[in-house]
């Protein structure tokens, strides 16, 4: 069973949001917040797999809550998404940094958010390949000239191969046909690269690629 932690300021979203997860056989709504504080306060005591985090909440805003919960050890198994009201709001491409998962807009269809939530704790992440690119975009035309990264060592000349193509928005499957391997295999390597790094997730994985200078800006076209 799922459980998810619902993090909005209006009753009216985590009542229509409960609704729909709660009816699914395999999710179950943990319990909700109505600010940052509150969120972080249900997330150490409820444990729940997925948090669905407004970015905008008083008291605590869903930036610094996602900080808080991606930043305690306590709570690596915990996954976070944030929920904004444009697909490139302003906070995203930070939030991503802070932590997150990946993100989704309020008014998303409801089967996108269910598997939203069952690939976020799948070990997915950005959800959408399409919204994954235009992360991926943003980012790079942020990005600055990259530092050298000594982790980058760690991996195999495959595994740094796997790492650039998630960093340009490629899904496991995309991957496995542009190296000639089963899509388990790709995932495989994924999976090792991101133990090998210490990273959390693919979003992660992401940033790490832009930062390390392993993906350059431009590489998308």
């Amino acid at each position: 069973m799922i459980r998810v932690l619902l993090a909005d300021d209006q009753s009216l979203v985590r009542a229509g949001f409960r609704a729909l997860l709660d009816a699914q056989p395999d999710i179950e709504v943990a319990g909700e917040a109505a600010d940052g504080e509150e969120a972080v306060r249900l997330v150490r005591e409820l444990r729940p797999h997925v948090v669905l985090m407004d970015i905008r909440m008083p008291r605590l805003d869903g930036l610094a809550a996602t900080r808080r919960v991606t930043g305690d050890p306590a709570l690596d198994d915990v996954r976070v998404v944030m929920l904004t009201t444009f697909e490139l709001d302003e906070y995203v491409f930070e939030a991503i940094r802070s932590g997150a998962s990946g993100f989704l807009v309020k008014d998303t269809e409801p089967e996108e958010l269910l598997r939203a939530v069952r690939a976020v704790v799948a070990g997915d992440a950005l959800l959408s390949p399409g919204v994954t690119r235009r992360l991926i975009a943003e980012f790079a035309a942020r990005s600055k000239e990259p530092a050298a990264d000594s982790q980058l060592a760690r991996l195999t000349e495959r595994e740094r191969e796997v790492m650039a193509l998630v960093g340009i928005g490629l899904t496991n499957e995309e991957i496995a046909r542009r190296l000639v391997v089963s899509p388990l295999t790709a995932k495989t390597h994924v999976s090792r690269t991101m133990v090998k790094l210490g990273v959390r997730d693919r979003a992660q994985l992401v940033v790490l690629a832009y930062e390390s200078g392993l993906v350059r800006p431009g590489w998308l076209g």
